[in-house]
């Protein structure tokens, strides 16, 4: 199957497990908020130019905006973790091309210590942003805070979740120079 198609088809999955059970989950006292959508980007190659990672966060947000009836937040939220990606990746993976020549971020090919750091940090960065545009107020700092750190540890239980549950194969860079 071509990258393109598996891409496709990760983005409907994503979009309709959010959509269609994550979202029909009652709020704990609107604290826990369940996301896994945004896993798609954290899962996209590392190929892809930031122009095309910009645009593909636009649309993944747009798409669940338009299901959740939200004016452009998840839209907003998708376009900052797709911005800053390139600069968590950076960061996490070594220097040395012969020791890291795979095609996208997986805890296989990154182990799993760089590839919890990456995905904390993405998801904390989505969290705090969407909280944040959800509420647009700074009033009750200890209830951002919680809503904030619940949210991402639900989201990272997730993440962890669907990793070990759905192994991704690995596939290595052809040409690594």
């Amino acid at each position: 199957m071509s990258d393109l198609v598996k891409n496709i088809l990760r983005f409907i999955i994503f979009i309709a497990v959010q959509v269609y059970v994550l979202d029909r989950i009652p709020h704990l006292h609107g604290y826990i908020v369940p996301y896994l959508y945004f896993l798609f980007l954290l899962w996209l190659p590392f190929s892809i130019s930031r122009l095309g990672l910009l645009l593909i966060g636009f649309v993944t947000g747009l798409t669940l905006d338009y299901f959740s009836s939200d004016p452009g937040l998840h839209a907003a939220a998708c376009v900052l973790v797709a911005y800053a990606r390139p600069f968590v990746i950076t960061i996490l993976t070594p220097k040395d091309t012969t020791e890291f020549n795979y095609r996208e971020p997986s805890p296989k090919g990154m182990g799993w210590a760089p590839y919890a750091v990456y995905a904390l940090v993405l998801t904390l960065l989505h969290h705090t942003y969407l909280t944040l545009l959800q509420w647009l107020e700074f009033g009750d700092f200890l209830k951002f805070l919680i809503k904030v750190v619940s949210s991402t540890g639900i989201s990272m239980l997730l993440i962890f979740t669907v990793e070990m549950l759905f192994p991704r194969k690995l596939k290595f860079r052809t040409n690594t120079a």
